[in-house]
């Protein structure tokens, strides 16, 4: 490890009252968990695109249902690493100065402890009346099809973003505002490709320049360009060193 990347890292973090970090896909590989996207997402010769949207729900119900449980059935069998336990001490350390915005449905986060955090696409074990809006937590491995809100006795959906759907708005404007208001501003393991949330550095940078932009990813990306400090390792074989 270069030491002198771990000495920078552990200064601006310490110095931070108030911390802002964003999570992507390459934390939650590092468990283990597909990513769902090419070969690695096929299922029945069916892809993400066709499976994640309202249509399909629409059309075939139960079809996206036995989709997710075999994704629930992967994901179940994977377990925090240490880029999720030290961001689960970061959040006692800092407490109300620290937020976690993940791209990340796995759940993973909420494993390992985090309880100030926004899943801004949502997440795979929490399920959302269609009729009534009922949201609730369900570890259902495999989840009844097809489950039903004991409220109304409506259709569940899987409460994620789907392709074709906005994101919530109140998470999308508590999410800029930390990213704007914080001292640091910690993104690990995104591609700095799906946007709005890759969008979120830059808007921090541009409308508060005393943002202290890091960025864990091995492989170098926009964000990484205009990052203060950038990091070229895997969040987790890095993140370990700072485990107390």
């Amino acid at each position: 490890m270069n030491f002198n990347l771990k000495e920078k890292f552990l200064n601006s973090i310490e110095k931070a009252d108030r911390i802002t970090v964003i999570t992507g896909a390459g934390v939650s590989a590092e468990s283990g968990v597909p990513t769902f996207r090419g070969k690695d997402g096929l299922w029945k010769n069916y892809s993400p695109e066709e499976l994640a949207t309202p249509q399909a729900f629409e059309r075939n119900p139960a079809l996206v249902w036995e989709w997710y449980n075999w994704r629930r059935e992967l994901i179940s069998k994977c377990n925090p690493n240490p880029a999720h336990i030290f961001l689960k001490n970061l959040e006692n350390e800092k407490k109300d100065g620290f937020l976690l915005i993940t791209q990340n449905v796995d759940g993973l986060h909420r494993k390992a402890g985090n309880k100030r955090i926004i899943e801004i696409h949502g997440c795979l074990w929490r399920v959302r009346c269609v009729k009534c809006g009922n949201k609730f937590y369900n570890y259902d491995v495999p989840i009844k099809i097809l489950p039903r809100c004991e409220k109304c006795g409506n259709i569940l959906r899987p409460d994620v973003v789907w392709f074709g759907e906005s994101l919530n708005y109140e998470d999308l404007k508590k999410s800029i505002s930390a990213c704007i208001n914080c001292d640091v501003l910690l993104v690990i393991g995104t591609s700095g490709i799906v946007q709005p949330v890759a969008s979120f550095p830059f808007q921090a940078k541009r409308e508060n320049s005393n943002v202290f932009l890091i960025d864990i990813n091995p492989s170098k990306n926009r964000i990484s360009e205009i990052a203060d400090l950038y990091i070229p390792e895997k969040a987790g074989e890095f993140l370990k060193n700072f485990i107390k």
